[in-house]
């Protein structure tokens, strides 16, 4: 991680997609960038969702720009992964407030989110390079996936039967409910449910895991950062493709998609000393409590 530096004048924001959940957290972020003098920026959507009227410090934007100082994203990890996701390319670095269950990805809890806003506004923060997921569908659409991509079978049909290869050369046929490719970040989501391996951040690669295998021979594998996967559909009826657990196409028989590994995709802020295993003991260790 290296530190930013960088003091905000404008910032984009996105909340919670359950309104009521992000109201404090939202009054806060207002109160704090106006003393700071910070415009915030909110999409039609979000003005929608609590109220706003635009006036000195806010500003409506008919859809979302990305070329603001900082995003800050008030919500769970799904809001936090929006953001990541519409930062992409753009070095603009994403603050996020869990206001969430697990919150894996989020720089501060709401009992530090005052501070860890003025911090954030002068530019007092650590950035963590996220790489991202392309995955590439047979219409030629393209989705960044900060997290994962997975496909599944459809409801009510059979087993899925999906082969997978990497550099053209192929790796395996399962029959299964379905298919998880995730990145370091997105490895301690759906890819560890399935009982697939955990990857630091900082790890280069990416992990393929399987939902409910109906084999004993199907394992986890780490791909190669470099190594390009093609995913082909050999069942007798569609598979749904979500990309962040996001629904974004589905995979015909003997159709494929293709997948590559993006390094330093996008920002994701931190506090000063953060860890990975700190957070990974953190999160998991309140679930389990």
């Amino acid at each position: 991680m290296t530190a930013f530096g960088k003091r905000a004048r404008t910032a984009a924001v996105l909340t919670h997609s359950r309104p009521d959940q992000s109201v404090a957290s939202l009054r806060c972020l207002l109160d704090v960038a106006a003393e700071l003098e910070v415009e915030l920026w909110f999409c039609e959507d979000e003005v929608r969702k609590h109220g706003l009227q635009p006036g000195p410090g806010l500003q409506i934007m008919p859809e979302w720009r990305s070329d603001a100082d900082l995003c800050v994203a008030l919500g769970g990890d799904g809001t936090i992964l929006m953001g990541l996701r519409q930062q992409v390319g753009t070095e603009v670095p994403v603050f996020a407030v869990n206001l969430g269950q697990v919150g894996f990805l989020a720089t501060v809890e709401p009992a530090e989110q005052e501070a860890g806003l003025r911090a954030a506004f002068a530019g007092e923060f650590e950035v963590l390079d996220l790489p991202a997921l392309e995955a590439r569908l047979p219409d030629g659409t393209v989705h960044s996936a900060v997290n994962d991509v997975s496909v599944h079978r459809q409801t009510g049909e059979r087993v899925a039967t999906l082969r997978y290869g990497i550099d053209g050369q192929e790796a395996g046929q399962v029959r299964c409910d379905g298919l998880v490719v995730a990145t370091p970040a997105g490895s301690t989501g759906y890819n560890l449910a399935n009982g697939g391996p955990v990857m630091a951040w900082g790890v280069e690669g990416y992990a393929v895991s399987f939902i409910a295998p109906h084999t004993l021979s199907a394992r986890s594998l780490v791909v190669a950062p470099d190594g390009v996967l093609d995913l082909h559909n050999g069942s007798d009826s569609d598979v749904d493709v979500a990309v962040d657990g996001r629904p974004s196409g589905v995979l015909r028989p003997d159709e494929s998609l293709q997948l590559r590994y993006r390094r330093d995709a996008t920002l994701l802020a931190q506090t000063p000393g953060s860890s990975f295993y700190r957070r990974l003991r953190e999160k998991f260790g309140r679930l389990a409590g």
